[in-house]
């Protein structure tokens, strides 16, 4: 099996429904793991894949936006697509305010939950990605020395070679040098990608 094809995690107290909706989303492609209640799913320890929750919404014990509540507090970002069949306007508001995909009533639409599966598979394979590109930022941030990081923080603020120079007591020259050194570490093709690689990595400007 192909480790790095999306998990579809299966969370619901019906073993028909969980038995239905696995070999729904295995016919196109997807892996799929069932789950009986949610207590059950937090146990499971999360992979490394691209992945979402097909998540019912009243069950025994943790309901479904208990869940939902629950991964949030954990910043456990699986997106979720909630199914129902006792489900109301204020609960489908409440879910999609916290961030759901979608809310389904039961019965629905294969076609409709597997667009809304797919788009949270997409949803979390481009957040996994950004978070990728954030580590990368950051571990070419640690190659910069100390003075470099000064310079770095306070030319993505705006300041000139000259003001940068006055402010950190040293040579224009100097600046343009250690300014030279940041762009290569930092791997920047220009100032406008240094501004946006520094706010993604949460480098502020020092105080004068």
């Amino acid at each position: 099996m192909n480790d790095t094809i999306p998990i579809v995690f299966v969370v619901d107290d019906n073993s028909s429904v969980r038995k239905a909706l696995s070999r729904l989303v295995k016919s196109v492609g997807f892996r799929a793991e069932v789950f009986a209640s949610a207590e059950a799913f937090l146990e499971q320890p999360l992979p490394n894949v691209p992945a979402c929750i097909i998540l019912d919404v009243q069950m025994p014990g943790l309901s479904g936006l208990d869940l939902q509540h629950t991964l949030a507090e954990t910043a456990t970002c699986l997106p979720i697509v909630f199914i129902t069949g006792h489900g109301d306007i204020p609960m489908s508001v409440q879910a999609m305010k916290a961030g759901a995909v979608d809310f389904l009533p039961k019965p629905f639409r294969d076609q409709d939950l597997l667009t809304a599966v797919r788009q949270a598979i997409a949803r979390q394979a481009k957040a996994r990605q950004a978070e990728a590109e954030v580590v990368e930022i950051r571990q070419r941030a640690e190659t910069l020395s100390p003075r470099e990081r000064e310079v770095m923080a306070l030319v993505v603020s705006g300041k000139l070679n000259k003001q940068t120079g006055h402010q950190l007591g040293v040579t224009v020259r100097t600046i343009k040098v250690h300014r030279a050194h940041v762009m290569h570490k930092m791997r920047a093709g220009s100032l406008a990608e240094l501004v946006r690689m520094a706010e993604r990595i949460g480098i502020p400007a020092p105080q004068p």
